[in-house]
């Protein structure tokens, strides 16, 4: 049976950090109780603060309750507020019970303004309920990779096992971030949205309340929060030489220095990973990269081709002392069929595997019977 790929490529060193090249002073200095940076494509952390331990997320939680809106639901449709939603609490639009919104504006409120009451109001339409929207953002999360995060709520409210790490954040972004409509709700600094045109109808005028946004070169959200639990949190996002870094801050204080220092742990992190780091292309696709022996075949060797393209971002500390490993076994037997994963190539710096990708048998290669070696003989011997 033919071998499956089952991720072309496998980043592993996402608990490096730059402190393994560069000194601590040259760190960026963060306050929140838990932070971290990444580089969307390779999806390798830069930074790291207790990036892994769950804790409140607050509103942040409305990155993944839009993007699963997007997802599963029709922007176009209509939804009809229910009193759970038109109940929550501030921050909200102060949608009526039975007023009638169009998802996709209601995804405006949510992101530009953090609505909580449209958080409700669109778990209710697209999952039929809060609770069972709540399982379908677990679920989601898991399915990206987000290990330690539990969502209770839609909007981010404090609520006994809801919780996601730092880290979980910033792959819920970078998941989030390669959606155009995402990208078009969250870029967007001012829209105005009516009611569907009943009696009474009227528009909200939403303005986009994320300063990073405006005040960050390159800057292209995402999203602020903030519940006594939680404290003040920010997941922002930065495009710039080339790299699309995205960055979460959870725990950064509380009263109006923590409102502020969410933005500022964000931007150190943001300016560190600019400054440092470089992309660079560290393995492309070539034909015939190894050669393995092989027995019971009527060939000796067989060989492997690498199909992938590793990129990733270095300091130039790293890039100097980064080395390519290949690493196959000493001796196949057959059959081996073509396309099988057969061994891998390895980045590493410092001791440490960065990244990784298959290498595959280029073609198919039958064990050899007794009436195959007799023809190769007679064939040998003409």
């Amino acid at each position: 049976m033919k071998k499956k790929i089952i991720l072309s490529f496998i980043l592993i060193g996402s608990m490096l950090v730059s402190s393994l090249c560069y000194a601590n002073s040259e760190l960026p200095k963060v306050r929140a109780k838990g932070a971290v940076l990444i580089e969307q494509e390779s999806g390798r952390v830069l930074y790291e603060k207790n990036g892994y331990e769950p804790l409140a997320m607050a509103s942040t939680t409305k990155i993944m309750t839009c993007i699963l809106a997007i997802e599963k639901g029709n922007l176009l449709d209509v939804v009809t507020i229910s009193k759970r939603a038109s109940s929550a609490p501030p921050v909200k639009l102060h949608l009526k019970v039975g007023e009638k919104q169009r998802l996709g504006d209601l995804l405006y409120a949510l992101m530009l303004q953090s609505d909580n009451d449209a958080a409700v109001a669109v778990a209710e339409h697209i999952a039929g309920s809060v609770e069972a929207f709540c399982e379908q953002m677990t679920e989601k999360a898991k399915e990206i990779g987000a290990e330690h995060t539990s969502f209770k709520t839609p909007n981010g409210l404090d609520a006994e096992g809801h919780y996601a790490s730092a880290y979980d954040m910033t792959l819920i972004g970078a998941y989030a971030l390669k959606n155009p409509e995402f990208v078009k709700i969250i870029t967007t600094a001012t829209i105005q949205i009516p009611t569907i045109p009943t009696e009474g109808s009227h528009t909200y005028g939403l303005q986009n309340k994320n300063r990073f946004f405006y005040s960050y070169e390159g800057a292209n959200g995402i999203k602020t929060g903030f519940t006594n639990k939680a404290g003040h949190c920010f997941v922002g996002a930065a495009y710039k030489n080339d790299m699309q870094l995205i960055g979460a801050a959870l725990g950064s204080g509380w009263g109006k220095a923590g409102k502020t220092q969410k933005y500022t742990d964000v931007i150190n992190m943001m300016n560190y990973g600019f400054k440092y780091y470089k992309k660079y292309t560290l393995i492309e696709p070539q034909r015939n990269i190894a050669k393995v022996a092989i027995e019971k075949a009527l060939i000796e060797s067989l060989s492997l081709d690498c199909d992938e393209t590793i990129i990733l971002p270095l300091t130039e500390v790293e890039k100097a002392n980064v080395y390519i490993k290949k690493v196959v076994p000493t001796q196949l037997v057959a059959p081996v069929h073509k396309r099988d994963i057969i061994g891998e190539v390895q980045v590493i710096c410092e001791g440490v595997t960065l990244a990784k990708v298959p290498l595959l048998a280029s073609e198919e290669v039958p064990k050899a019977t007794l009436l195959d070696y007799i023809k190769k003989w007679i064939k040998g011997n003409d």
